[in-house]
């Protein structure tokens, strides 16, 4: 999933169908954001949490369809096209909500890397630790350094990084494609298997029962969490604009992908409630923030081992489409800023053997390769994958699936102030900006919990 600073017209084939456009929400929706659901389910419970994850597809799927209509501008059919997001935002809305689309959107993918940062590197550690339980028992002190795997994945990602552009790394989006259909599929099949084993975990209707899970400020708290985690795993609108331009003009390309919207996020859906549910069926109120690195399954450690080298496998492919666009925002700021800078100019083609040539960049270097270690740091800090998550959803969600959207597409009808359609669109953006609110306050207390029980350099 990823964010295109620019229209690069030349690398864009607009060719796509109603088929390429599902599979590219899909592809796009289903991620790491799966592996906290059943516990997002366990706090919320039976009744609540399926309504819940429903909520949530309803109202992605709806503004999915109002930023369908904002492609083209001033007429969705005919009008001039938008090429990303933000110039939609700034077609419609000015330049002043243009620049805060920017800073939504470099918050978030600066906010994603660092959780992919945090995730990669704990299942990294439970490929170690899942070995360890099956040689000495699942009793036995199996403890994995969460630094030193983050220092791995930063090495990785250094190495990748110095890429001069996007167009490099599709085949990475393919991969990464494959491996989140893949680990979602295997906790999937061990959730089925675990509850086909005739072993019933305690569940509730309103989910973790106060004063046997939780204290009564804990379920509050970890409640609002959850609707972090769950927005988390709905956040798509980012790429939507990227998508439809892909798609031919005829039929127009608004039709096309509000039916390719309402496809793509049934089927996640779909595939997120049986996720959720059966993983909560497995699991019960004790269900672990993720389902396959929290070690709900121990057997077949094998298959456990598979699931957690594709979540490692997508999520460093995952990382450099989260950070291509903001490095290419960052350096083509720096050149306008400096043009007549020697350094930011300065390149040299380097053949690597087996690989062919590669251009390299002082900046480019020294740039990216700051940014890496310093989203390593900060995962160092707060490597708590739950909360880390429903931050990322919570602040997200409403700015750039909700709001402008909506913004969009009054100002495009030329909505009345005080009209019926003004005062519903309006109570819908303000009842979502508090969910928001409500899910980055329950993730902020819990990082803060976290990190005051916090062991440095292991992985509980």
């Amino acid at each position: 999933m990823h964010v295109n600073t620019e229209h690069q017209q030349s690398c864009i084939s607009s060719a796509g169908t109603l088929v390429t456009a599902s599979a590219h929400i899909i592809t796009a929706v289903i991620g790491s954001g799966v592996l906290s659901l059943a516990w997002a389910i366990a706090q919320l419970g039976w009744v609540i949490g399926p309504v819940v994850l429903v909520a949530f597809s309803v109202i992605t799927w709806f503004c999915s369809s109002l930023l369908a209509d904002c492609y083209r501008a001033p007429d969705p059919v005919h009008g001039k096209r938008n090429y990303t997001y933000g110039q939609a935002v700034r077609a419609y809305l000015g330049v002043s909500k243009y620049r805060l689309c920017a800073l939504a959107q470099y918050i978030n993918l600066v906010g994603v890397t660092i959780g992919y940062t945090i995730t990669t590197a704990i299942s990294m550690g439970a490929i170690k630790r899942s070995n360890c339980f099956h040689r000495n028992g699942h009793s036995a002190d199996c403890e994995a350094s969460n630094t030193t795997n983050m220092i791995i994945f930063a090495g990785i990602q250094i190495l990748l990084s110095q890429l001069p552009n996007f167009h490099k790394l599709w085949w990475l989006s393919i991969v990464a494609a494959v491996m989140s259909l893949a680990y979602s599929s295997i906790g999937l099949g061990l959730s089925i298997a675990k509850i086909a084993g005739g072993v019933h975990a305690r569940t509730t209707l309103t989910g973790a029962t106060v004063g046997v899970d939780v204290s009564a400020s804990e379920k509050i708290w970890k409640t609002f969490q959850s609707l972090g985690d769950i927005a988390f795993a709905y956040s798509y609108s980012n790429v939507l604009i990227e998508i439809q331009d892909t798609l031919r003009s005829s039929p127009p390309e608004n039709t096309v992908m509000k039916k390719a919207s309402f496809i793509g996020v049934s089927t996640t859906t779909g595939f997120y409630m049986l996720c959720g549910i059966l993983g909560y069926a497995a699991f019960g109120n004790q269900a672990p923030g993720n389902f396959l690195t929290g070690f709900g399954f121990y057997d077949p450690f094998w298959l456990i081992d598979v699931g957690n080298i594709c979540i490692a496998v997508h999520l460093i492919g995952a990382y450099q489409v989260f950070c291509q666009p903001l490095f290419a925002f960052v350096e083509a700021w720096a050149r306008d800023r400096w043009p007549d800078s020697g350094f930011l100019a300065a390149e040299r083609v380097v053949r690597v053997p087996l690989a062919g040539e590669f251009p390299v960049s002082p900046f480019r270097l020294v740039w990216r390769t700051s940014y890496v270690v310093l989203t390593a740091l900060v995962a160092m800090i707060f490597p708590f994958f739950n909360d880390f998550l429903g931050l990322i959803g919570a602040v997200s969600f409403w700015p750039l699936t909700v709001y402008f959207p909506v913004q969009m597409y009054m100002a495009q009808a030329k909505t009345r102030r005080f009209s019926p359609t003004w005062t519903w669109m309006n109570v819908l953006s303000f009842s979502c900006l508090v969910v928001s609110l409500l899910a980055a306050a329950g993730s902020v207390q819990g990082l803060v919990k976290d990190l005051k029980g916090y062991k440095p350099f292991k992985v509980s």
